[in-house]
């Protein structure tokens, strides 16, 4: 028989085995912004972005898919009573003052005959005419009205859908509701961007080539600027 002896005590209560204390994440409540913030953001962007992602494109290879514009031009004359109210109107406008608007009767007459709206429409003065641009998105246009005979000329030039895609991209000739769009657009592409990027700083422990790809995506364009272009 093999001895027995009694455990003797040592007065010790066994020790507990030490854990590692768990890193502290981004609380749930955080993570439920993230996405919320970003898929809100997203639905707001989400046309604006393929506008003006398919507009980028066409920008980059305008050369490549210009259309021959359209002109219309129109001829007629100003009655002698509505011309006259020209009679005290400016010659010319100083360097220092907003130009002088277009009399009330004239700019009737020109919306009833010619179907252009001179609201908002900055006309330049002189001795012998008043010239009105008309510049709008996808296209131009002008009126000029002789002072002494009333001879009215309207040319109008359509450049194409694509030339007005391009001109809402870039915000020419497109008034301020749409100024205040592309700010509040702009906006919320920041938003969608941030967001993604915290999300991205969630889920990177699981995915291991996030941050990889996010340092090729600032990297690429980079090089490119540094190296290729001159």
């Amino acid at each position: 028989m093999k001895p027995q002896f009694d455990q003797i005590p040592t007065g010790e209560a066994p020790r507990k085995r030490q854990e590692k204390p768990k890193k502290q994440g981004i609380p749930a409540f955080w993570k439920r912004q993230f996405h919320t913030w970003h898929w809100m953001s997203s639905a707001i962007c989400l046309v604006g972005m393929i506008l003006f992602a398919v507009t980028g494109i066409t920008l980059n290879h305008a050369g490549s898919i210009e259309a021959e514009p359209a002109i219309e031009t129109r001829e007629l004359v100003m009655p002698q009573e509505t011309l006259a109210a020209l009679d005290g109107a400016p010659v010319s406008t100083p360097a220092d003052e907003a130009p002088a608007p277009v009399p009330e009767p004239v700019a009737q007459w020109v919306a009833d005959e010619l179907g252009v709206s001179l609201s908002g429409r900055v006309p330049e003065w002189s001795e012998l005419e008043l010239y009105i641009p008309l510049p709008r998105a996808g296209g131009d246009g002008w009126i000029a009205i002789d002072r002494e005979t009333g001879d009215v000329i309207h040319e109008d030039t359509d450049r194409g859908w694509i030339a007005y895609l391009n001109d809402l991209h870039k915000g020419r000739d497109t008034g301020m509701a749409w100024s205040w769009f592309i700010d509040i657009f702009a906006a919320a592409c920041v938003i969608f961007s941030l967001t993604g990027l915290l999300l991205l700083q969630v889920h990177a422990r699981r995915r291991p080539s996030t941050w990889p790809i996010v340092g090729a995506g600032f990297l690429i364009p980079l090089f490119l600027l540094v190296f290729i272009m001159h």
